[in-house]
């Protein structure tokens, strides 16, 4: 299994659409062990109008543990098969490790700037 944060400085970017970013972790599914870790770099743009979710899809990508995103990201996300779960900070790292340790919940979140033509200031 892979799993993608954005990043930015090795934390978790606190908008997915504007990290400087991915990190990736291939993840052993008996163990729940990390296994590798790769640097993705960011497109241009707003997350959701990028191609980062084909990207990371076609990398294996199941899962994203993220900051803070709008609507249209999570969906772009979901619709390319990755599962998003947001309201996450800190060191991806520990970030990732406590996610394997079951201790790491969707805040269920959204991102409401871009609606109303506003930068999102996270």
């Amino acid at each position: 299994m892979k799993i993608a944060l954005p990043t930015r400085e090795n934390y978790i970017d606190g908008h997915f659409g504007h990290c400087e970013y991915y990190t990736v972790f291939t993840i052993d599914d008996s163990s729940k062990e990390i296994l590798n870790q790769e640097i993705i770099a960011s497109p241009q743009g707003c997350g959701c109008k990028s191609n980062i979710a084909t990207t990371l899809a076609e990398m294996g990508v199941s899962l994203l543990l993220a900051g803070n995103m709008g609507e249209g990201a999570v969906n772009v996300l979901r619709r390319a098969g990755i599962e998003v779960v947001r309201g996450c900070s800190g060191d991806v790292k520990e970030v990732a490790l406590s996610w394997l340790a079951g201790s790491v919940m969707d805040s269920g979140e959204m991102c409401h700037a871009h609606e109303a033509g506003h930068e999102c200031q996270h």
